[in-house]
């Protein structure tokens, strides 16, 4: 069984190439074992529609790391298994305008979806949303929290793996360079 590294970020605007927090939820052997939750300074402006989405403002991460300090700290974790967001293009995405924007350079990863997931294991769900997701199979949620939507991602990868379903063929490769995939591993 696979190791998953479940993350979910909140952006300060609409540009999409900040973050002002990361939760991330390690899933091994179809079970959570690990959690964390990031504030980040975004060093950039914070738009009214995120705060009121997320809540975060500009004093909660004023003094806290940016983003390439905190990803000295979290490169090892996030390269440790393959990436499962939900909507994993747009996380993916963001990080791939952090990168570029920081002139870090990374190999591209194995990523997995589990919007597309759940489009395959639950086609009578109304909708793929997480909070639809979540809603149908009693998943706690504080929706646009990074930390609450990390484990609920989680969560649901959980229940897709102990369904037998075959998530591992599923898995794909995310190009940062590119700002998407590359040729399949």
């Amino acid at each position: 069984m696979s190791r998953f590294i479940v993350f979910d970020t909140e952006t300060p605007n609409c540009r999409n190439d900040s973050i002002c927090s990361i939760g991330i939820t390690v899933v091994e052997n179809g079970r959570i074992v690990d959690e964390r939750y990031d504030l980040v300074d975004p060093e950039a402006r914070f738009d009214v529609f995120n705060v009121e989405l997320h809540g975060i403002c500009p004093d909660m991460v004023r003094g806290e790391r940016n983003f390439p300090v905190l990803w000295e700290e979290l490169a090892p974790i996030m390269g440790s298994g393959i990436l499962a967001a939900h909507n994993a293009a747009f996380d993916l995405g963001v990080l791939s305008k952090l990168f570029r924007r920081y002139g870090i350079q990374r190999e591209p990863d194995p990523y997995v979806c589990t919007v597309q997931l759940g489009r395959r294991c639950l086609p009578e769900a109304p909708n793929h949303k997480l909070n639809t997701l979540c809603q149908l199979l009693n998943i706690p949620l504080d929706h646009h929290n990074a930390a609450s939507d990390s484990h609920a991602c989680a969560e649901l990868l959980c229940w897709y793996i102990k369904q037998g379903f075959p998530v591992e063929r599923y898995v794909k490769p995310w190009d940062y360079s590119r700002g998407g995939r590359s040729r399949w591993y």
